[in-house]
């Protein structure tokens, strides 16, 4: 058996019944559609390159040690991919509805964690696939990997004869029980070993006073920017139910707004969220001068070596949106500023030193502090913003294109609002995911980054080109 890292039983522990922890996707397809049974033969065929897809997490009473990944002795792969038809005309409306009901159940934590469904009915004789795997299994990048392991960069590609598989036998419970206790006294003494490496990685005060410029700034401008009046109306309990809309851009005219104007693409994608952002409040009434929304933008601390392993490695930085300030070219300046200063802090560093940490808590406390971290109110956070940079060529699947990519990512307690954004093949996917009854207008705010883009398009084309 496998065990999982800290950071991901930690993901593992913290989904409750409105706060399912799973990412996914919507993948849009050229047609017509393959059938199921090509698509089970297909999957079948390839699951060896995700050994993962085949195991189920064991857990041990009392969480005496991390949770292992163990292979399940009665899996089925007819279970887990699902066919279904989106209803007429079939379009982007009714493909979102699905997605977000499908989205918004939990997968079942005693079987493998993930799902696939074969989705037909769409407008131009087109399909697609809804995937769901859980956190626990795989980040933005893992997951990005994943994706490009079972589809094909060519349409001819032949399907591989499926290798037998048989599941390794797992301990009987008594067996697994104490050996679970001593795998626990052993990763104990493991971890003490590692204690002086740990010491030289934990921050010291030079450090904490870098790692403080969470925002960017010195200190005190730091704690300035902390207090900085957030939009805490979009903080709040959520629910179990979910919206999901999209927003589609063009990597070439975000670069045509850098080019004229400065900044990186990131900036460039911060700022047109931000709009966003403002627009929603607007139509809310809630807009106030000086006003920010807070995110959370992952950063990936996966090294090339790391390219294929089925695990979280990231950490985060948290960046303030502007959104009180109306002028879209001052909008970008504040967040280039501050994405520039994160940089020189190096914070995302620091920041994974403590995520190290978790390494060292007993199993059994982390998994209370997991659950009991995503029950506190959340108010210095109101989002999620990650982009994960996917494949430049075209990707197929039983000789069909993909044509188009959502990301989904979940919301954790306290979040409502959540964005998930992904490249592929010059162009960008947003998936904006909301609860259900706190975000009636989820679609405002996907309307305004689209709208942030255009403002930002328009103004670079009347601008002289920026020499930064």
């Amino acid at each position: 058996m496998d065990r999982m890292s800290a950071l991901d039983a930690g993901f593992y522990f913290a989904e409750d019944e409105n706060a399912p922890l799973h990412v996914g996707a919507v993948m849009v397809f050229e047609g017509p559609a393959p059938s199921y049974g090509d698509l089970i033969r297909m999957l079948m065929a390839k699951l060896h390159k995700a050994p993962r897809y085949r195991q189920r997490v064991r857990t041990t009473p009392l969480h005496l040690s991390l949770p292992a990944w163990a292979d399940d002795e009665h899996f089925q792969i007819l279970y887990h991919v699902r066919h279904t038809a989106v209803p007429a005309p079939g379009g982007p409306e009714q493909l979102r509805n699905l997605a977000g009901r499908v989205f918004a159940q939990r997968l079942d934590l005693t079987k493998p964690l993930w799902e696939l469904w074969l989705v037909e009915g769409l407008e131009d004789g087109r399909w697609a696939l809804i995937s769901k795997t859980h956190h626990c299994m795989v980040d933005g990048i893992a997951g990005t990997d994943l994706m490009q392991a079972l589809l094909d960069t060519r349409p001819d590609a032949k399907v591989p004869k499926a290798a037998p598989w048989t599941p390794e036998i797992v301990p009987s419970g008594l067996n697994l029980s104490v050996g679970d206790l001593l795998g626990s006294v052993t990763w104990s003494v493991r971890q003490l070993g590692n204690l002086p490496d740990l010491v030289r990685r934990v921050p010291g005060p030079g450090d904490l006073l870098k790692l403080a410029r969470t925002v960017g700034g010195s200190l005190p401008s730091t704690a300035r920017r902390l207090i900085t009046s957030a939009a805490r109306s979009l903080n709040g309990p959520i629910g179990p139910h979910r919206r999901w809309v999209w927003v589609h851009a063009d990597l070439d005219e975000i670069k045509q707004v850098r080019t004229a104007v400065g900044g990186t693409v990131n900036d460039v994608i911060l700022a047109a969220v931000t709009k966003g952002f403002r627009d929603l409040l607007e139509t809310r009434g809630d807009l106030r001068d000086g006003e920010i929304v807070r995110t959370m933008v992952p950063v990936s601390m996966r090294s090339g070596s790391e390219r294929g392993q089925l695990n979280n490695r990231v950490t985060a930085v948290l960046v303030n949106l502007p959104v009180g300030e109306p002028d879209p070219v001052l909008r970008l300046e504040a967040l280039r500023a501050q994405m520039d200063d994160l940089k020189r802090s190096k914070q995302a560093v620091g920041a994974d030193a403590l995520v190290g940490l978790a390494d060292f808590a007993a199993p059994t406390l982390m998994a209370l502090g997991s659950r009991v971290a995503a029950k506190v109110p959340q108010q210095v956070l109101q989002t999620i913003t990650t982009n994960v940079p996917g494949p430049r060529v075209p990707l197929y699947l039983l000789g069909k294109r993909l044509s188009e990519l959502y990301p989904y990512i979940p919301l954790f307690n306290g979040m409502r609002i959540a964005i998930g954004i992904y490249s592929y093949r010059g162009q960008l996917y947003f998936g904006v995911n909301a609860d259900f009854d706190a975000m009636p207008d989820i679609q405002v705010l996907a309307d305004g980054i689209r709208g942030g883009f255009d403002e930002l398009v328009k103004l670079a084309a009347a601008a002289p080109a920026s020499a930064g």
